[in-house]
């Protein structure tokens, strides 16, 4: 059995002990635990859209830390580029998004979005800017209002190569169909 103390007595030891003593009662809220530590969020798989992978994303990257790398258009100066995605991080605010911006180059900055899950509408956003080139979010990058023209068309190219495979496979199938046929009516 400890003896009873006066507080005023009390050395460094004695404060540290009671400090743990007090900390191993006290439970943490879920809320105070970093990032980390705290348990995932329950996906509601009725809401996922299987035609849609970025919903799948907005469901997992929700209450997560996400960042998404922004680049303006034209030759800015950091100065102006500092300007530009201050204007925008203010619209942001001003519809109650949480959005850090941190500048990484004369034309490139982070946002930083404590909820992942509004990065989609946030990158809608900032694509339909004028003086936004693109915008890069989870590996894919978005372009902008802003990009130059053969910026564009680089990232349309590809979907029109798969389209136009599919059409020359489609041709080469009707065609094989039509030999079958034509096969069919040499042997009546």
């Amino acid at each position: 059995p400890a003896k009873k103390k006066d507080i005023r007595d009390y050395n460094d030891a004695d404060m540290a002990r009671l400090l743990e003593q007090w900390e191993k009662d006290d439970d943490i809220e879920e809320g105070d635990l970093p990032e980390h530590k705290r348990p995932p969020a329950p996906i509601d798989f009725s809401k996922i859209d299987p035609g849609k992978p970025e919903s799948i994303l907005k469901l997992t990257k929700k209450g997560k830390t996400l960042m998404m790398f922004v680049t303006v258009s034209g030759n800015p100066t950091e100065k102006e580029t500092e300007e530009i995605t201050s204007l925008w991080q203010g619209s942001l605010f001003n519809a109650n998004y949480d959005v850090q911006r941190f500048i990484v180059g004369s034309n490139r900055a982070i946002f930083m979005l404590r909820d992942g899950g509004y990065a989609w509408e946030i990158k809608d956003f900032l694509i339909n800017q004028e003086r936004c080139a693109d915008v890069t979010l989870e590996g894919q990058v978005y372009p902008g209002k802003g990009a130059g023209e053969s910026e564009k068309v680089k990232n349309k190219t590809k979907p029109e190569k798969a389209k136009k495979k599919k059409d020359a496979d489609k041709k080469s199938n009707s065609v094989k169909e039509d030999n079958r046929a034509t096969k069919q009516r040499e042997d009546l």
